[in-house]
């Protein structure tokens, strides 16, 4: 009988270690996991914000800082993303077959005034790009060239068409996010 009380004694003992251990060993991974947020979170300065301050020029009033350089015809102000509400869907001829491809544009304007024209003639510029887009064809696609080419155009069409309705470029940039041919 003594025999059954010490081996139940060094059972207890031996699981509640196992379930110290586990607790101790739960709180520290916490603490790790809090103590890492913290830092990362609220760590120091930015070297972003540090380059910014030392590419500023010292003769410049305060709140004076460098701009990147723009497009003529673009307002300086802060880079906003138009999407177009769909993608483009459409047919290319190739020289063995026909393909499909799917393009999606996103439009690279800066400030708000920009933004809200873009969006105000959204379907102005969706017809535009679709022509541009059908005078392709699919062998010009398939190299990074062919994109590039379609991009420069895709942009002076788009930015002729602003000038001409709302005088100015208006966009500074067309951005496929998603491109794929069939």
């Amino acid at each position: 009988m003594a025999d059954e009380k010490q081996n139940e004694l060094a059972l207890d003992s031996s699981g509640k270690k196992k379930k110290l251990i586990i607790i101790i060993v739960a709180v520290v991974i916490l603490l790790g996991g809090g103590a890492g947020a913290y830092f990362f979170l609220m760590g120091g300065e930015d070297n972003s914000t540090a380059q910014t301050q030392e590419s500023a020029d010292p003769n410049a009033p305060a709140g004076d800082t460098k701009t990147a350089e723009v497009d003529p015809g673009a307002k300086v102000g802060t880079a906003r993303y138009v999407a177009m509400p769909r993608p483009f869907r459409f047919n290319v001829p190739g020289i063995t077959r026909d393909r499909f491809v799917e393009i999606r544009v996103q439009l690279l304007v800066r400030g708000g005034n920009n933004e809200e024209n873009a969006k105000m003639h959204i379907p102005l510029i969706e017809s535009t790009l679709l022509n541009i887009f059908s005078q392709t064809n699919a062998d010009d696609l398939a190299t990074s060239v062919g994109k590039v080419s379609l991009k420069q155009q895709s942009l002076a069409a788009v930015q002729k068409i602003m000038t001409d309705v709302e005088g100015d470029k208006t966009v500074e940039k067309v951005l496929f996010t998603g491109f794929v041919m069939q």
